[in-house]
């Protein structure tokens, strides 16, 4: 499999994103987890190229979910990992790639998630399907695009993901003794963007 290199990866950003704040934000977000995610890669025998490639693309599709004039339809936000999937998908990528967009929200949704929370999805399973997508997902939960972008420790989203259940407190956990917590100050130090 031919995977996109890091130029090819940000020329399809600046593509997509309607605005240069939507792209500053998007595509920042994206090397960030690509970070956190390669820190977490150390120890693992996992195929690093695939992971960075997936990590920089796994939010693309948030730039369709802006409206002409910039405006995030944060109500749908959810359907992010979808419509990412799907762009890619359209563009000829595969599987193996696309599949790092509508895998990574939350801790996995899965199809009752997506039907007891009336999600704007296709009923499915969300959940990563290889440790690869796996990875992604996690590191994907220490950062947030908020206004202003922070990092989140593993404690502060231990917290909040529990408002969608114990299963997923129960899942981020597992995942936190799996892979461990990223050094968050050192991203934040070069970054600018606080811990919280």
């Amino acid at each position: 499999m031919q995977l996109p290199t890091d130029r090819e990866i940000r020329a399809l950003h600046r593509d997509h994103a309607p605005t240069r704040e939507a792209f500053e934000s998007v595509h920042t977000h994206c090397e960030l987890v690509c970070q956190i995610a390669e820190q977490l890669l150390a120890p693992l025998d996992l195929d690093g190229h695939l992971i960075r490639a997936g990590a920089l693309l796994h939010d693309i599709g948030v730039y369709r979910l802006y409206s002409p004039t910039g405006e995030l339809d944060v109500v749908d936000y959810v359907r992010h990992g979808v419509l990412g999937h799907e762009l890619l998908q359209g563009l000829g990528f595969p599987d193996e790639i696309s599949r790092f967009c509508s895998r990574h929200t939350g801790v996995g949704i899965t199809r009752d998630d997506v039907r007891r929370q009336s999600l704007p999805i296709p009923v499915d399973d969300y959940i990563p399907g290889s440790p690869e997508e796996e990875l992604v997902m996690y590191a994907d939960k220490f950062h947030s695009k908020r206004t202003p972008p922070v990092f989140v420790s593993g404690d502060t989203y231990a917290d909040a993901v529990g408002r969608w259940g114990a299963v997923k407190v129960v899942t981020f956990g597992a995942y936190r003794q799996r892979y461990g917590d990223p050094d968050l100050e050192t991203l934040s130090q070069r970054s600018g963007h606080l811990v919280i």
